[in-house]
């Protein structure tokens, strides 16, 4: 499979510009360039900077005064300190992936999906300049997989929009499930050959989000050890959280581990050699209620899949956010 150099190790800037109140304080201070220093001190190569519209667009749709300034910064450190970045739409005009129930008609709205557009034709004219070190992700993870078909439709258009400023830039496009790999089929094959499958991995979620109050019927003081069979985590989690069982698909007895990885990752990257793309991926990681040494265990496993096939990644997150390790 190709390598998406210059975006093998990375990490994301999670609730600066997204996922929090979207304050001059807060802007001005949660991530500076000194920050973007350290990043480049512990060797990556890029940053994913997840972005909402409302850093930079009011509700009709207008302009803010100043709204890129933070963005344009963010540009401007990384090219200092020689570190791609992949400019997110975390959030779109009605559209966010954490109440994605509330946001389901944004894939039937016509006029969302122009305003979607024109977002993405202000955000291409103004950073095309820069495709030599920035690729684009057009949104965060779509939920709903019912929408699939719509969403490929619509992905399509908004890489159209983006190749009328920037021909050559990467594109990153994810599938269903909140970018689950197992949504990776469902992708159309790559509208050219910069553009490249996208996917999140938290896998086993009951792990990664223990304790996390954002989970539906997570208890606040569950804590779990990693590593376990894919079984054991199954069952753990409909004793802990409820439903049906939910185990992956032939994974019954295997160990979590790098082999487990390995092997979860190889049918998209199957599907990637075949298109003639490759695979990235946006978000991984594990909530800092985990033990040090259960995740670092767990980073340990998926680095060592991530390197042996070649996927470049970004951690998810920075600082704060739950997951921020920083």
């Amino acid at each position: 499979m190709k390598r998406f150099d210059g975006y093998m190790k990375g990490i994301n800037l999670g609730g600066w510009l997204s996922q929090h109140e979207l304050t001059e304080e807060h802007m001005n201070t949660f991530i500076t360039k000194k920050d973007i220093e350290i990043i480049k001190g512990r060797g990556a190569d890029h940053i994913r900077l997840p972005i909402d519209y409302s850093v930079f667009e009011n509700e009709d749709g207008s302009d803010k005064p100043d709204g890129f300034k933070h963005i344009d910064d963010c540009v401007e450190w990384c090219g200092e300190y020689g570190l791609n970045l992949v400019l997110d739409l975390h959030k779109t005009y009605g559209y966010i992936f954490d109440v994605a129930e509330e946001c389901r008609n944004f894939f039937y709205d016509e006029a969302k999906q122009e305003r979607f557009l024109n977002i993405w034709d202000k955000l291409a004219s103004r950073y095309a300049k820069y495709s030599d070190r920035m690729a684009f992700e057009p949104l965060n993870e779509v939920v709903d997989v019912e929408v699939k078909d719509i969403w490929n439709e619509l992905a399509e258009k908004a890489i159209k929009v983006i190749r009328k400023y920037a021909p050559t830039s990467y594109i990153l496009i994810g599938g269903t499930r909140n970018n689950a790999i197992v949504s990776v089929k469902e992708l159309k094959a790559p509208y050219d050959d910069h553009v490249v499958y996208n996917f999140h991995c938290y896998e086993p979620l009951i792990f990664t989000h223990q304790a996390a109050y954002w989970v539906p019927g997570m208890p606040a003081d569950f804590r779990i050890s990693y590593p376990k069979t894919m079984g054991e985590y199954a069952d753990v989690t409909q004793q802990v959280i409820g439903g049906e069982r939910n185990l992956i698909d032939g994974y019954e007895n295997m160990m979590c581990s790098k082999e487990f990885f390995m092997d979860y990752f190889k049918e998209a990257v199957s599907i990637a050699e075949k298109q003639g793309t490759t695979l990235y991926c946006g978000e991984y990681g594990v909530i800092d209620k985990a033990s040090d040494e259960d995740a670092n265990r767990w980073f340990d496993d998926i680095h060592a899949a991530f390197e042996e096939l070649g996927i470049g990644r970004a951690l998810w997150s920075y600082k704060e956010m739950d997951f921020g390790r920083a």
